[in-house]
Order: structure tokens, then C-alpha cells, then sequence
């Protein structure tokens, strides 16, 4: 075969990638919007609009996976990840929110490994809840929302593995820093709490 032959073919080849890169984008950067939309509805409480946007951002994984079934090289990639990241995260936080039973990777056809980076982000979206909850002077709920983080991220601590399998060391040290914060807010809002009460007690005698 000629090299002007080969070349062609190559060109072939990687026209239709290029081309299903370029799709494979848009719909990540769908799924991720979706997902963002979902995670504001929920702190809104609007679990209706909520249900539609994962609803969608589902539908969406569905098709990235089946379009991109023939080229694995596209699916495992770092724009693709992410995208899963997000709606698991948006996902894992719906199920909490609603008291269900969370989703498996399976059950999302999501890689295991990107399905428990999204773990990672799951616990940062639980301290954003948790700080809504302190504001609201829901102490009580909130304390509730810390000692789950804490079991998840215990749950995280027990995946070692190399970089080039997944990434979950950076996710286990950021998890590990929500926490320490987490709880450094906690303590304070409970001896806020405890002073104020005496000091209402104070006033009364």
C-alpha cells in the first residue's frame, strides 16, 4: 500500500473522531450544566425541576456511552469524567436529600472509577448544605449532615489505590480538609449556642 493510500485511511479515522470528540464535548458540557442546575434546585428545594435536569443530564450519560462505545480512547478521558464527577455528585446529593437508597455505578452506567471521584465531590456538597442548615440556626440538623460527611469520608479513606487506576488521593486529602473545617464550624456554633443560652438564663434571674 502507498503512503498516500495509508494517509488517507488514517484521515479516515480520525475525521470520525475528531467529529465524535466535538459531540462528545457538547454533551459533557451538557451533562454538567444539568447537574449544576439540579444541585442549585435541590438547596432551593425545588426537587421538581431538580428531578427533570437529572432526568435529562441521565439520558444524556446514556448516549455519551453508546456514542462513544466503539472508541474507548474518547471515553476515557478527562472532559468525560468529569461530566460522570458532576452527575454523580448531583445525584448522590438528590438521593440524600430525598432519604432514598443511592445509586450504583451500574445503575448510572458510570465507571466505578469516576462514580467515586464524584464520591469526593458528593462531601463538598454536603458541607455546602450543612452551612446553609448553621445560618438557618438548625444546629441540630446540621450536626446531623457533619456525621454522615464523616462516615462517607471513612468509607473514602478505605480506597488506596495508584494514580494511573484513579485519582482518589487528591479527593481523599480535600475530603479530609472539608471535615476539619466542617467540624471547626460546628464546635464554634455550639459553644455560640451554649453562651447564649446562659446568657438568656442570666437575664431571666
Amino acid at each position: 500500500m502507498k503512503i498516500a493510500e495509508i494517509i488517507t485511511k488514517i484521515r479516515e479515522v480520525l475525521d470520525e473522531k475528531d467529529a465524535l470528540r466535538e459531540e462528545a464535548l457538547k454533551t459533557t458540557r451538557d451533562i454538567v450544566r444539568l447537574s449544576g442546575d439540579a444541585i442549585k434546585a435541590l438547596h432551593r428545594g425545588n426537587f421538581e425541576l431538580a428531578e427533570k435536569r437529572l432526568n435529562k443530564a441521565q439520558e444524556l450519560v446514556k448516549h455519551l456511552k453508546n456514542m462513544l462505545k466503539n472508541h474507548q480512547d474518547l471515553y476515557f478521558t478527562g472532559y468525560v469524567q468529569n461530566a460522570h464527577q458532576e452527575f454523580v455528585e448531583a445525584m448522590l446529593f438528590y438521593s440524600y436529600l430525598k432519604d432514598q437508597d443511592f445509586p450504583s455505578p451500574r445503575e448510572l452506567e458510570i465507571p466505578e472509577a469516576d462514580y467515586v471521584l464524584g464520591i469526593g465531590d458528593f462531601i463538598g456538597e454536603l458541607r455546602r448544605y450543612f452551612l446553609i442548615l448553621l445560618m438557618n440556626g438548625d444546629i441540630a440538623k446540621a450536626e446531623e449532615v457533619y456525621h454522615f460527611m464523616e462516615s462517607v469520608y471513612e468509607e473514602l479513606m478505605t480506597l488506596e489505590y495508584p494514580k494511573g487506576l484513579v485519582n482518589i488521593r487528591q479527593k481523599q486529602d480535600q475530603a479530609r480538609y472539608i471535615l476539619e473545617r466542617t467540624l471547626e464550624d460546628l464546635t464554634r456554633a455550639k459553644i455560640n449556642k451554649a453562651l447564649e443560652e446562659k446568657l438568656e438564663e442570666a437575664l431571666k434571674e
